[in-house]
């Protein structure tokens, strides 16, 4: 069996690019719904795979497979190797699950551009899955740089103005991205001799305080913080999100952002679980920038009244969330990723396609243009609700099982203010989303606060798509999350331990966080309801929403939409890295 699951790994990232390379050369020759299914059916068949992979991998161990023959003699690994254990290939799995989804979502929406669209999904999808199961380090660039150049394609897809510009902050600040990941292989190939990162682990642990190796580090970990959107890096993922065609913006949200962090965690277990410098820089500084991330993201999803750019900002806040338990490198740092991140697509990939349904069907995605319009969408609203309340940290299902295992699993306990950090970080997000859904939904909310002051766009797409069709795919993401919190937690725990991420198998905690989800979710309905009876308030408490918008402002400034701005505090983010590496 794990002989066979070795020849069929190369399967998952071969089927989408060969069905996309057909695809491309006989676009001009299918029928207009042809497309959309090969497409599904291709995303459908490579999740499938995937999670065979890592049911195998769970039961007999993880499979392999040296692409060429290229095995490894005398202790010298050359080839390159894919790895199918249960972490990598669950979140493969995923991916190819989201594109799925995202492209039935799409159904009919692109059928006039020959398949186009198809094609860069299919390399998008095949870019991740080798992003999740590829144990060589400039193999991962490659699979980092591929993902790239679809993701710019696919945000400037409609080809209008606020596209290309979106597009074009996300090309030049991601670019400058994978020159540092580049440079940073190379540092890291300079002084390990190899690629392949098992091998380069067991080299770089001979000096665990080597300069070179903690340059190296500082530069691939500036690109992949970038791709994850953490502050100081974050600048440029609402600019993209907002512009995206729905479906895309589904899967730049519930997957490719958190596959920076997976990028990160895989470098942490494989290659620097050795090296001091480097452990220290994830222990002293990673852990005030996922805070600084989950209350940044949480105040600026908060701050705005473009629904898509909302859930971008919110992505940012719960990318916070995972960082912060990757800063516990046992069971949180695997375990907990998997859950939260599993369950985070699934919610948000929800609500983004809530957000395409207002687009499509009522032709803006403005909280305020949209209010009291949302009638006639029969569930659309009680899926949002339903969203806003998993997102806040409401305590059930699997992204509160994730929250769960950042939370208490570990064997490092959080301080109070992470604690904080990530309550307040839910807190907002889930009140933005949950203001936003009385205001469209209800009528409420006549007299707009801090939001009305955000950019916005008129905007529209195809509307042409039944409802019940955009709402299955919505639907079916958010009833999975509801899978029973604690089957979510054992489950990602024994994927962990299969994929040697702990030494032994751990109990998931005996008491779930009930008390920080319940206060989290208290607070989203609190801020929501407040928000949205604005109009009553009395004189001395508007003047305080006046100062308290005083204070956000120069946050909102920030993030200016100018590219060169948010090259500079990228350049910051890599400074910081760098400072933390000499003071270590």
């Amino acid at each position: 069996m794990s002989e066979l699951a070795g020849r069929l790994l190369p399967l998952v990232v071969a089927a989408p690019l060969a069905v996309a390379a057909i695809m491309l050369a006989t676009a001009h020759l299918l029928p207009p719904k042809v497309p959309d299914v090969i497409a599904i059916a291709t995303a459908a068949a490579v999740a499938g795979l995937c999670g065979w992979l890592a049911v195998v991998a769970s039961g007999i161990g993880p499979a392999g497979q040296w692409f060429g023959g290229w095995t490894p003699v005398g202790g010298i690994r050359l080839g390159i190797l894919f790895v199918g254990d249960p972490a990598s290939a669950t979140m493969a799995g995923l991916c190819a699950v989201v594109v799925a989804l995202s492209t039935l979502f799409a159904w009919g929406f692109f059928d006039e551009v020959h398949a186009h669209f198809h094609v860069l999904m299919l390399l998008f999808l095949a870019a991740m899955v080798g992003f999740c199961l590829t144990q060589d380090l400039f193999n991962l660039f490659v699979w980092f740089e591929l993902m790239s150049v679809a993701a710019y394609a696919l945000t400037a897809y409609k080809l209008a103005a606020s596209s290309l510009e979106g597009a074009l902050n996300f090309t030049v600040v991601n670019s400058f991205a994978s020159i540092a990941m580049l440079a940073g292989v190379g540092l890291l190939y300079a002084r390990a001799g190899q690629l392949d990162m098992t091998a380069m682990g067991q080299a770089l642990a001979r000096d665990g305080r080597d300069p070179l190796v903690a340059g190296g580090f500082c530069l691939v970990a500036t690109a992949l913080l970038t791709k994850a959107a953490v502050v100081p890096f974050q600048a440029w993922l609402a600019d993209a999100h907002g512009v995206a065609p729905s479906p895309v913006s589904v899967v730049f949200s519930a997957v490719m952002v958190p596959l920076g962090l997976f990028g990160l965690a895989k470098l942490d277990w494989l290659v620097f679980a050795h090296c001091e410098i480097v452990q220290s820089i994830l222990r002293d500084l990673l852990l005030p920038l996922g805070c600084a991330t989950a209350v940044t993201g949480g105040l600026m999803a908060w701050l705005q009244r473009h629904l898509k750019r909302l859930l971008g900002f919110s992505t940012v806040a719960h990318m916070g969330v995972v960082l912060i338990g990757l800063t516990s490198r046992e069971t949180v740092g695997a375990a907990g990723f998997l859950a939260y991140a599993t369950g985070h697509a699934m919610v948000k990939g929800a609500l983004f396609m809530v957000a395409g349904v207002l687009l499509s069907l009522r032709s803006s995605n403005d909280e305020l243009v949209l209010r009291g319009k949302g009638a006639g969408l029969g569930p659309t609203g009680w899926l949002m609700a339903a969203a806003g309340l998993l997102l806040a940290g409401a305590p059930l299902g699997v992204m509160h099982a994730g929250d769960s295992l950042v939370g208490h699993a570990g064997e490092i306990v959080l301080p109070v203010w992470a604690e904080a950090a990530i309550v307040l970080g839910g807190a907002l997000t889930g009140g933005a989303v949950l203001r936003a859904a009385g205001r469209i939904f209800l009528g409420l909310g006549a007299a707009p606060g801090l939001e009305v002051e955000s950019p916005t766009e008129p905007e529209r797409e195809k509307a042409t798509r039944p409802l019940w069709l955009m709402l299955l795919p919505c639907a079916l993401l958010l009833l999975a999350d509801f899978w029973p919190a604690s089957w979510a937690e054992h489950a990602s725990l024994a994927a962990a331990v299969a994929s040697g991420r702990l030494p032994a198998a751990v109990s998931p905690p005996e008491l779930p966080p009930l008390i920080s989800g319940l206060v989290s979710t208290v607070l989203a309905l609190s801020f929501a309801a407040v928000a949205l009876g604005r109009a009553r308030w009395p004189r001395w408490l508007r003047r305080g929403g006046e100062a308290a918008a005083a204070m956000v402002r120069p946050l909102r400034d920030l993030h200016s939409g100018l590219v060169g701005d948010y090259l500079s505090w990228t350049a910051v983010g890599m400074a910081a890295l760098v400072v933390a590496a000499l003071l270590a």
